[in-house]
Formats: C-alpha cells, sequence, structure tokens
C-alpha cells in the first residue's frame, strides 16, 4: 500500500520567520547609518549602484543587498536616472544635521556584535563562517574552503535545522504543482529529502534521486525510511557543478541557487537546462525579490541573511527567467507555496 500524502500545516508559519529575520533590518539599518553615512551621501548627490558601491568601498552583491533592504523599508527610492536617493522620511531622520535626525539614537547599536559582524561582511563580500568548533563554512562547498556540509556532526546539524522549514513546505508545494506526468524527479542539492519525499508519497508511480554531499545524504536515507519511501528514492553522492546529471523526467532546485553568487548560480541553471528531455521541465523553488530588486521587505531580510552566511543573495524572476532563457527553456508563471516560497517552472522549446 502506498503512503498518504504529506499533510501540509494547519497555520502559515510565514510570520515567525519574518519576525526571525527581523534583526537584518537593524543590522543593515544601524550600518547604513551610523558605519557608511549613506544617507548623508546621497543627499549630497545621488548616485547609481556602482558609484555608490565605489564611494562606500563595496562590491555589487552587498550594495544590491544593503540598498534593496533600505528600499523595502522606505528609505531609498530610485530616480529616473536610475540613481539613490534618500525618500523624505529619511532626509528628515537620517541625513546628519537634519532638525530631526535621529542618526545618534541609531548609532546606539552601532558597536553590538551583530553590526559589526554585517559592516564585515558589506566589506568583504565574504560569507560567515561557523564559530563552533571550527566547523568552516556553511551551506557551500568550494575548493580550499572547509565545508560544514563535509563533515558529518555539522552537516547533520545544519540539514536537521533546515528540515523545520522544509517540512511546512513540502507538501504544500506537492500539492500546488502535481507531477502526474513524470517518472523520475531529480532533486538537485536535495539536502534531507523532503521535497522529494512529499511528491513521493504523493505520486505512488514517482521516483526520485536526492543529488547532494554524502554526509548530508545520511539524514536524506533517515527521512525515506521513516516516510516508507526508501524503495523509491535514491540517494546519490555528487557534485552539481561538475558532475554528469543523472537522467530524469523533471529537475527541481529547492532552495539552492540562493546560496551561490551569480556567475555560479545561472551557470548551474544553464547546465542542468541542458540535461531537461524534451518532455520533462525545470522546478526553482525560491523566494523572489521583486524585478527591480527593491523589496519586498521580508524577502530583502531573507537576502540578507543569505548574504551573511553564503556566497548568494535572494534574486528576482527576472534574474532566473533569464538565465532559464538562455539554458533553451521557457519559463512559465510563479506559483506561490509556503513561507514566502514560489516555484517556477520551465520546460524546452517546443
Amino acid at each position: 500500500m502506498s503512503p498518504e500524502p504529506m499533510t501540509p500545516p494547519r497555520r502559515d508559519a510565514s510570520p515567525i520567520f519574518e519576525h526571525f529575520r527581523g534583526v537584518y533590518a537593524t543590522e543593515l539599518l544601524t550600518a547604513a547609518v551610523a558605519h557608511f553615512n549613506l544617507f548623508g551621501l546621497l543627499a549630497e548627490s545621488p548616485q547609481d549602484a556602482g558609484t555608490l558601491g565605489g564611494a562606500l568601498g563595496l562590491d555589487s552583491r552587498p550594495i544590491i543587498v544593503l540598498t534593496g533592504a533600505l528600499r523595502a523599508m522606505g528609505l531609498l527610492r530610485v530616480d529616473e536616472h536610475g540613481r539613490f536617493t534618500p525618500t523624505d522620511l529619511a532626509l528628515d531622520h537620517l541625513v546628519p544635521g537634519a532638525p530631526f535626525e535621529v542618526t545618534g539614537y541609531i548609532g546606539l547599536a552601532a558597536h553590538s556584535p551583530g553590526v559589526r559582524e554585517m559592516v564585515e561582511r558589506l566589506k568583504s563580500n565574504q560569507p560567515g563562517f561557523l564559530t563552533q568548533a571550527g566547523q568552516g563554512a556553511a551551506y557551500i562547498y568550494r575548493e580550499g574552503i572547509e565545508s560544514a556540509m563535509e563533515t558529518e556532526a555539522s552537516a547533520r546539524e545544519l540539514t536537521l535545522a533546515l528540515a523545520g522549514r522544509s517540512r511546512n513546505v513540502a507538501p504544500v508545494l506537492a500539492s500546488k504543482l502535481p507531477l502526474h506526468d513524470a517518472k523520475v524527479l531529480l532533486d538537485v542539492g536535495g539536502g534531507n529529502g523532503l521535497y522529494s519525499i512529499a511528491y513521493l508519497r504523493s505520486h505512488p508511480d514517482l521516483r526520485a534521486v536526492v543529488w547532494d554531499r554524502p554526509e548530508v545524504l545520511k539524514v536524506a536515507e533517515e527521512y525515506a525510511m521513516e516516510h516508507g519511501v526508501q524503495d523509491r528514492l535514491e540517494c546519490r553522492a555528487g557534485d552539481m557543478f561538475s558532475e554528469e546529471v543523472p537522467a530524469a523526467d523533471v529537475i527541481l532546485l529547492s532552495n539552492v541557487l540562493h546560496d551561490w553568487d551569480v556567475s555560479e548560480a545561472s551557470a548551474l541553471v544553464g547546465r542542468l537546462a541542458h540535461a531537461v528531455p524534451p518532455h520533462g521541465r525545470m522546478l526553482i523553488h525560491e523566494v523572489f525579490m521583486d524585478d527591480d530588486l527593491g523589496g519586498p521587505l521580508e524577502i530583502a531580510l531573507y537576502s540578507a541573511a543569505l548574504f551573511a552566511l553564503t556566497e548568494g543573495r535572494a534574486y528576482s524572476a527576472a534574474e532566473y527567467r533569464s538565465w532559464l532563457v538562455k539554458g533553451g527553456l521557457v519559463p512559465g508563471p510563479i506559483v506561490p507555496t509556503a513561507i514566502h516560497l514560489g516555484v517556477l517552472p520551465a520546460t524546452p522549446k517546443t
């Protein structure tokens, strides 16, 4: 007897995640005011992203993350020439010397550990590292960098931690975008395997391959046993950036691309796009910034979290669509799932 579909949560957990990520609003605002004098600089002369980055000594990725959050907070806008300029609210309160400025009050947090760490991340454009037991970089693996995903204890801890969100979202994804015509699902960077498991539970004739690092897959194997789908789920260790892509009808990238910078993320979409069969499709399951990268706030703050912990950030649907089109696929409409996520399907040109 096939297992029953996984049950989605009764209540939307999005507000919990918004509160949890709210700390990044404090860190970015304080960094902008107390460490970079961003609003004072722009009040004197509006600047585009490149010029502003040069003035502050920041690369493109940190400028996108910082200005995206400040725009979402209603403190920056982009003028008709593509230049950043303070909003009236910021001009009244965040420019040094303004009659009602509160920069000193904001500056009370200037030397808090979180703010200082964020400033360092912005200046270096490098992800943070785990401090417990010298475990290395979280979520990423790269030659020359010790990765927490390659060490048994830290890989297990991180994979189980991420399973909390997956457990909430996976059954919603499987119900919102069913795969009734598919035979094999390839879950790239599938981690704990819960997205594949949700599909297997609701599609009794489907098989799935979770493709990830060896230590991470130990957790996926345990969950497959727990959910009774171990006979239809293969855990395959490999490198998604270099090794041959396993054959499948559907290729799923769920919460993977945001861990990587533009060059790596777009290259990965391209190589996977070429592996999609004529009758198949690719599914990008992610959060999506607005196409102008100016919000929404909850995604801009999540982007700050990704920026601090990985080599990536939150990307817009326009960015993902451009990578898919370059790879020869035709993007479809985004289907919302849960906890700010949505799935962007794409199919080969006919």
